[in-house]
């Protein structure tokens, strides 16, 4: 099959007039071409950080403080998932997973609550649909040996020290949440040495000299960050040293809409349109180890189209800005995931 437009091609998301050529889920070639329509090409989104479970119970605990919302084990979520039961987490969860595909996103790394049992709800809810998961149980070992990998909350020393070592062991991946309250638990998730650290919000000069030194690969969650009353990410300086992807975190906080966290990070962070893209796409994938995020030949052919001559999108001057910047749900025409 062929697609035909303006493609955002490879990691500076070049616009190209022309095709995709997609054979057997892979793309095989992009060629530049003149043609005669207005849309828009892009990597389909890599999700980075999500906790889909919330979504039985969305817009839930208004005014509670960020350890009340979510701390385990009592945290208003850890009350609300241990209420629901498996039928109703896994029709919410596949709501959410359903827009989230529907919304131009291919993929997401999901901390799994729930153990053993949880990791197979969500397994539950992907069946049939072409967004691929990339799940990290929480909680316990045997949820990391179900999974993908292990999703750690915040490390204080000594923690998660045997999740760590029987994490790599099985070779998979190892993400922890830090600098989301405070930067005390920050050097000892770094210690951890793990794949992909989740929020830092608060950093201090050592943490800065330890991403220029190991660069770990951080995930942001602005909008969450300012629900919880987390405070802004230093995105320029991250972003200077080290990979940084985008993910829309609780679902009861916010919609996992990638177009609203776009427009938000670019919006309330000092980082271009284009880097903005690729920490909604490519820096995602990176950190998953997915081959998706970029579109060049050999790549997997997980893109999405937009409809660059929407009332919403129809004039617009930069394209790369105009999508992260401008376009939404409603400009989707079309979802391709290969799987």
């Amino acid at each position: 099959m062929q697609l035909e437009g303006t493609i955002l091609r490879g990691r500076e998301f070049a616009p190209v007039e022309g095709r995709v050529v997609v054979e057997d889920g892979e793309i095989t070639a992009v060629e530049e071409a003149s043609i005669d329509t207005d849309q828009i090409i892009l990597p389909a989104f890599v999700n980075a950080h999500t906790h889909i479970g919330d979504s039985i119970a969305k817009e839930a605990g208004a005014g509670l403080s960020l350890d009340e919302l979510v701390a385990p084990p009592d945290g208003l979520k850890h009350q609300l998932l241990r209420e629901a039961s498996r039928e109703e987490l896994v029709a919410a969860m596949r709501r959410s997973l359903s827009f989230m595909e529907r919304a131009g996103t291919g993929a997401f790394l999901e901390f799994r609550e729930g153990g053993v049992s949880g990791v197979e709800a969500i397994e539950a809810a992907l069946d049939g649909l072409a967004i691929e998961g990339v799940i990290l149980g929480r909680e316990t070992i045997d949820a990391m040996a179900a999974a993908d990998g292990f999703g750690a909350s915040g490390a204080r020393d000594g923690e998660f020290g045997a999740e760590r070592s029987a994490t790599r062991e099985a070779g998979k991946l190892f993400g922890i949440h830090a600098g989301e309250r405070d930067s005390d638990d920050v050097n000892p998730a770094l210690d951890l040495d793990p794949d992909f650290l989740v929020h830092m919000v608060h950093l201090d000069a050592i943490h800065y000299e330890r991403l220029d030194d190991e660069g770990t690969p951080v995930v942001l969650c602005p909008r969450s960050n300012l629900v919880t009353d987390a405070g802004v990410a230093p995105a320029r300086e991250l972003f200077d040293r080290t990979t940084v992807a985008l993910g829309t975190d609780n679902v009861f906080l916010n919609s996992p809409s990638m177009f609203r966290e776009m427009e938000f990070a670019a919006k309330l962070y000092d980082v271009s349109a284009r880097e903005v893209l690729q920490m909604a796409t490519v820096a995602g994938a990176e950190i998953a180890g997915l081959d998706a995020g970029v579109i060049e030949p050999g790549r997997e052919a997980r893109l999405l189209v937009l409809d660059g001559d929407s009332d919403n999108l129809a004039g617009a001057e930069d394209v790369v800005r105009a999508v992260v910047r401008r376009a939404g749900v409603d400009d989707v025409t079309d979802v391709l995931l290969a799987n």
